[in-house]
């Protein structure tokens, strides 16, 4: 350096004009180099794969701190991730801070590439910089759309720091993005910061707005939005409409459902299938399957050709009240028409023959289903063990079970459930045991279907105390007994006689605000009156009425013949009170 300087001070003594033109050559050649490195390094870390660990060897003599260094970098190499390396390298080695042209660029770089959670986390990290406002909005949108809903919220905070307003497009955007994921909690924060902005909201966002309410049970809400803005002549999207419609259907609000279908009708939005599927679909959830049937050949009439989706939608409404003759019917119907069906409509004729005890069209229907080339899956499997083992079928059952191992399908709790409740229903205990213990020792966990059909057996058979051990293994596992469970419980104390402990575990359940069968009172009335257990028999009595069960004659009879045999009047005042009360049936 010394030499250098020297010279030119020599030099610029003598001649001023000939020292410029030696600066500006100097400068140009360190120009060159310093591009010529940036080349070669960009060339190096798109060939090396672990170029980290070789790069200073390979330019041994160079500066990499120079920011001009990575400037020329960024602009050459026209990959973001390989630029964020280099940058993340040159942090850790030398404690870099690039320029803010060379952050901006960089930061751009990977919003461009869709590399937003990256982004995010330079804006977060990297030394203070001014983005500018389109890139951050880019960020944001970039954000919403590969599903970082989280790291979006963050950053929308941080837009208002800058100074910087989403454009309504960004807005509509997210909001989107939340209703496709069904983040109803997310869409109403965005909408409200939407509209502490100031942005107003236009057709689209409306659209958002009823499915949101649509999603959150508030279908009327949703209705009364779309009233207003049908007011100025403009209706939303019918996505939006078919989810309102459904939701609706769901209700049961068939008024208004036929109002906005006119409404759709009047300002030439047609309804299209997912219309009619949605209003389909509601009825067959609220039990109204023959009313769907009707709603569904009149469209046909209309001329509207239904889908795969619509006629599994029929089906399996049809199935679910077992009229598996118009099922067969529509199937036919459907595969005459070319609509082909897959795995998940078989399943549901096969679900319906199982329903109505036609085992043998369903294993017909499942090889069909083979010979189209699809394959057994977790549902078919499971549809068609449950059917077998409620038609009393267990060994051909325990068949498919082993047919599912062969074929590698996974079997899971409700296929050791099926098999459980279906050996325990034929009074086979130990078969039922053997699942149940086989589920547990392949690290499933059991269901309350699980233990359900072992207690019941177990206290039917007079094994109560064995039946209370897997009710302490089942809250040991941490799963909620039912109503039924504690039902079994009291039922096969009082066949064993233990007539205070199923009296405590029937006061018990009433604690928890649990009603039991009218039977079960009568099985504990009965089982403490063959004890002389009349004050406790008062007790039960009163409960029972006070839930709006009546009296049967017998047990009045037999109540009045135990009455004859005791002393007691204040027992005998309170039960002739209670009879009197009450309405004997």
């Amino acid at each position: 350096m010394s030499k250098i300087s020297s010279l030119f001070f020599t030099t610029l003594h003598k001649n001023p004009n000939s020292s410029f033109r030696f600066l500006s050559t100097l400068i140009t050649t360190h120009d060159q180099n310093l591009s010529k490195v940036a080349e070669d390094v960009c060339e190096f870390i798109r060939s090396q794969p672990r170029w980290e660990n070789t790069l200073i060897s390979k330019f041994p003599s160079f500066d990499f701190s120079n920011p001009n260094f990575f400037n020329e970098v960024i602009q050459r190499q026209n990959n973001a991730f390989f630029s964020l390396r280099l940058f993340n390298w040159l942090n850790s080695n030398y404690g870099f801070s690039p320029d803010p042209i060379s952050s901006n660029y960089l930061f751009d770089a990977l919003v461009n590439a869709n590399a937003a959670v990256l982004a995010k986390q330079f804006l977060d990290n990297a030394p203070q910089f001014n983005p500018k406002s389109g890139s951050l909005e880019n960020l944001l949108c970039c954000l919403f759309d590969g599903g970082f809903v989280d790291e979006g919220l963050d950053l929308l905070g941080k837009l208002k720091s800058f100074g910087v307003c989403p454009s309504l497009v960004s807005w509509n955007l997210m909001l989107s993005k939340a209703i496709r994921s069904k983040r109803t909690d997310v869409f109403w924060s965005l909408y409200g910061e939407m509209m502490d902005s100031g942005v107003v909201a236009d057709v689209e966002t409306v659209g958002f707005l009823i499915q949101a309410f649509s999603f959150d049970d508030k279908a009327v809400s949703g209705y009364e939005v779309l009233r207003q803005v049908r007011d100025g002549e403009v209706i939303p999207s019918n996505e939006a409409l078919n989810i309102l419609i459904e939701a609706l259907s769901k209700d049961g609000d068939y008024a208004r459902v036929s109002e906005i279908l006119h409404m759709m009708i009047g300002m030439n939005q047609n309804p299209n299938m997912a219309t009619y599927q949605g209003i389909i679909l509601g009825l067959c959830k609220r039990g109204r399957e023959v009313e769907a049937f009707r709603i569904f050949n009149e469209i046909k009439e209309r001329g509207y050709v239904p889908d795969r989706v619509m006629y599994t939608t029929m089906l399996q409404g049809l199935c679910r009240v077992k009229s598996i003759e118009k099922a067969k019917k529509l199937w036919s119907e459907m595969k005459e028409k070319g609509v082909v069906p897959n795995e998940y409509t078989y399943n549901v004729l096969i679900h319906g023959y199982c329903r109505t005890n036609d085992v043998e069209e369903a294993r017909k229907l499942v090889k069909e289903m083979c010979d189209r080339g699809y394959k057994m899956n977790n549902v078919n499997y499971n549809t068609l063990i449950g059917g077998l083992c409620k038609n009393g079928k267990t060994d051909e059952a325990c068949d498919v079970f082993e047919e599912m191992s062969r074929d590698g399908v996974v079997r899971d709790v409700i296929t050791y459930n099926s098999l459980i409740r279906g050996f325990c229903r034929q009074g086979d205990l130990d078969n039922g045991l053997r699942f149940f213990k086989e589920l547990v020792s392949h690290g499933l966990r059991p269901s309350n279907s699980s233990f359900t059909p072992l207690i019941e057996i177990l206290c039917r058979l007079g094994r109560t105390r064995e039946a209370l051990g897997f009710w302490t293994d089942m809250l040991d596992a941490g799963v909620e007994p039912s109503t039924y469970n504690r039902e079994c419980i009291i039922d096969g104390l009082c066949r064993e006689g233990s007539a205070m402990d199923g009296f405590q575990w029937l006061s018990d359940m009433l604690e928890l605000k649990l009603i039991p069968r009218k039977k079960v009172f009568e099985i504990v009335i009965q089982c403490l009156s063959e004890h002389n257990m009349l004050e406790a028999v008062l007790a039960v009595l009163k409960s029972m009425l006070s839930v709006g069960f009546k009296l049967e004659h017998t047990i009045c009879a037999s109540l009045v013949s135990k009455l004859c045999s005791t002393d007691s009047n204040s027992i005998e005042l309170h039960l002739k009170e209670i009879i009197s009360r009450s309405q004997v049936s």
